[in-house]
C-alpha cells in the first residue's frame, strides 16, 4: 500500500501533469470507488467542467483542488494514476477516466478495486470521513514527543499498532513503522504505554528522518508500487528491516526476522531491538 512518501511522489508528479487541466467530462467504469456522492450520476455531473487548481496531500490521501470543490482519492493497495492521450489503449483494470478539455486523460487505475473518491464542497473536506478522523501529520508540529507519550498512557495497545493508527499519526504504514521502531531500537511488541518520553522523542524524530529520506529518493517500490511517471521509487535500497527477513542485519550482523503483528508481517532485528524483559535484564 501506498505510505506519505508514496503518496508524496505521486502528488508531486500530478501536479506537473494536470494542474490547470479543465474536465470536459469523466468515464466511470467501476461506480464503487466513489463514496460520496453516493449517486455516481451526481458525482460526473458536479465534476464537470471543474479545472484542477491545486493537490495536495493529506496522510495517504490526494487531495485534488477544482474550481468549486475538492476529490478526496486514496490509493490503497493498489491504485495509480497515469495520463494519457485520447486514443490511447486503455488497460481492463481503468476504473475512472477524466477527460480533459486539451484532449489528454487522466486515468486510475487499480487491479484489486480497493481505491476510493469522495467530492466535497471546498471547506467541508475536514468535516467529514475520510480525513475528518486523521491524526497529525508527521512534520507537524503537532507530531512531538508530549503528544505521542500522552496519547501512549491511553491506550493497551502495543506500540506498532499505535503508529499504525491513521487517528494517532496520519501516513504511516507497515513498511515505515517497521523502519522507524528499526530506527528507534524499539521492539514492535513493545506495550506503548511503557514507552518514556525520551523514547517517544526518538520515534518523533525518526519518523520524520525516515520519511524524509523516503521521500527524497521517490518513495519504496515493493511489488507494484510506481509513481505516476511509471517511475519506481529507490527508497527499498535503504530499508533495514522491511522485506530484510533472513538476510544480516545492516547494523549488527544478526539475521533479520519476520513476525505478525495484530495481523501484520513485522519485520525486526532481535539484537537491535529486543523485547521488553531483555531490555530489563
Amino acid at each position: 500500500m501506498p505510505e506519505l512518501p508514496e503518496v508524496e511522489t505521486v502528488k508531486e508528479t500530478l501536479k506537473q501533469l494536470v494542474l490547470h487541466k479543465t474536465i470536459s467530462h469523466v468515464d466511470l467504469r467501476w461506480g464503487r470507488i466513489i463514496k460520496f456522492p453516493e449517486d455516481p450520476e451526481q458525482f460526473k455531473n458536479l465534476i464537470k467542467s471543474q479545472t484542477i487548481h491545486d493537490i495536495r496531500r493529506r496522510g495517504k490521501f490526494l487531495l485534488f483542488y477544482l474550481s468549486d470543490d475538492v476529490l478526496i482519492s486514496h490509493l490503497r493497495m493498489e491504485g495509480k494514476y497515469g495520463l494519457y492521450e485520447q486514443g490511447d489503449p486503455i488497460d481492463p483494470h481503468t476504473h475512472v477516466i477524466f477527460h480533459f478539455t486539451d484532449g489528454s486523460e487522466l486515468r486510475y487505475k487499480d487491479v484489486r478495486k480497493f481505491g476510493t473518491m469522495h467530492l466535497y464542497e471546498q471547506g467541508t473536506e475536514f468535516d467529514r470521513a475520510p480525513l475528518k478522523k486523521l491524526g497529525p501529520e508527521p512534520f507537524e508540529q503537532g507530531f512531538n514527543a508530549g503528544y505521542l507519550f500522552d496519547t501512549l498512557q491511553k491506550t493497551t495497545r502495543v506500540i506498532k499498532n499505535v503508529l499504525l493508527d491513521q487517528s494517532v499519526v496520519a501516513g504511516l504504514g507497515n513498511i515505515y513503522v517497521d523502519e522507524v521502531l528499526f530506527r528507534s531500537q524499539i521492539h514492535p511488541l513493545t506495550p506503548a504505554k511503557k514507552l518514556s518520553l525520551e523514547q517517544c522523542e526518538t520515534i518523533t524524530k525518526q519518523t520524520r528522518e525516515t520519511l524524509s529520506e523516503a521521500i527524497k529518493a521517490g518513495g519504496t517500490t515493493i511489488r507494484s508500487y510506481y509513481n505516476t511517471h511509471g517511475d519506481i521509487g529507490l527508497f527499498q535500497l535503504k530499508l533495514f528491516v522491511y522485506s530484510q527477513e533472513g538476510k544480516p542485519c545492516k547494523t549488527c550482523g544478526v539475521q533479520i526476522e519476520k513476525l505478525k503483528v495484530g495481523g501484520r508481517g513485522t519485520h525486526i532485528c532481535p539484537n537491535c531491538q529486543p523485547k521488553e524483559d531483555k531490555q530489563k535484564g
